[in-house]
């Protein structure tokens, strides 16, 4: 029988540390011996719970420092070196992957990228999801189209934006689809999740995977998710990724609260967040 993510948890904990230690990117069969599994396995398993592949996985936390580097105006090779990176080159040989762009194009405002967008109508109001041609890179709420598309538009003043109509995008209507499948919006079966194209540090992305394994219906303080990730100081840091995550709904960040258990903030509207997290509680109580 195939191995569980809930029964892979401590060889993918082992993984992911080793891979935050280390300054080159381990080998996947490297990886996979320190884990006792077989490479194909790993690679299955790590993207599952992590969204992306652990070679991925460790560019995203040199990306992270990168792409904030570049955002608030660091030359490019200056960003380069300051993220660890030993060469430009490496930069460009995966750049377009986590910034659907190269470097110098994001730092522009993503002049040269394409980004595909769409909206939809849902119960919380007006849903916008863009994609790049690697991967999603926004999920957001906003009361209407026009205020959604300036947030894009704030993100990547430069970049061409295409609206695309529902039902001509097959990674935006995926996750249209798999969103309204796991809120109890639609009774069809949740189609699987496109690809990302996220940058994040690699605790940010620790902080989101997390967050996927609350439970609708349930919620965590910031502190209790910061002492789950073994960082129990961490709970402002805990906040903070919350508050940089792009990916509504995808990411629930709306199910951690403050430690009175109150609802505190949500980068979608604290209204929002009550009314999901009554419906969660409502639909898994039935």
């Amino acid at each position: 029988m195939r191995n569980s993510l809930a029964t892979l948890e401590a060889p993918l904990e082992h993984v992911r540390a080793l891979i935050e230690r280390a300054t080159e990117a381990p080998t996947l069969t490297a990886l996979a011996d320190a884990a006792k599994l077989s490479p194909s396995h790993l690679q299955r398993a790590f993207r599952r719970r992590y969204g992306m592949s652990p070679a991925e996985y460790h560019r995203a936390r040199r990306f992270g420092q990168f792409k904030t580097a570049l955002r608030k105006g660091s030359a490019v090779t200056d960003a380069v070196y300051d993220a660890g990176f030993g060469s430009g080159s490496r930069v460009y040989e995966h750049t377009n992957r986590l910034l659907g762009m190269t470097p110098a194009s994001y730092r522009a405002g993503g002049a040269g990228a394409h980004i595909r967008y769409t909206t939809t109508n849902t119960p919380l109001g007006q849903l916008l999801v863009a994609a790049t041609a690697k991967g999603i890179c926004a999920v957001t709420l906003g009361a209407s189209e026009q205020e959604l598309e300036q947030r894009l538009k704030d993100e990547f003043p430069q970049a061409v934006r295409e609206r695309v109509d529902n039902g001509r995008e097959e990674w935006l209507d995926a996750v249209i689809d798999r969103i309204a499948c796991e809120l109890g919006w639609s009774n069809r079966e949740a189609p699987e999740m496109p690809p990302l194209d996220v940058a994040a540090t690699a605790f940010q992305w620790r902080v989101w995977e997390a967050l996927t394994r609350i439970p609708a219906g349930t919620t965590k303080s910031y502190g209790e998710l910061a002492a789950e990730l073994g960082k129990p100081g961490a709970a402002r840091a805990i906040g903070q990724a919350c508050g940089s995550n792009r990916l509504a709904l995808i990411v629930p960040c709306h199910r951690i609260v403050r430690e009175d258990g109150s609802l505190g903030g949500w980068r979608w509207g604290v209204e929002r967040k009550r009314i999901l997290l009554e419906q969660e509680g409502r639909r898994h109580a039935s």
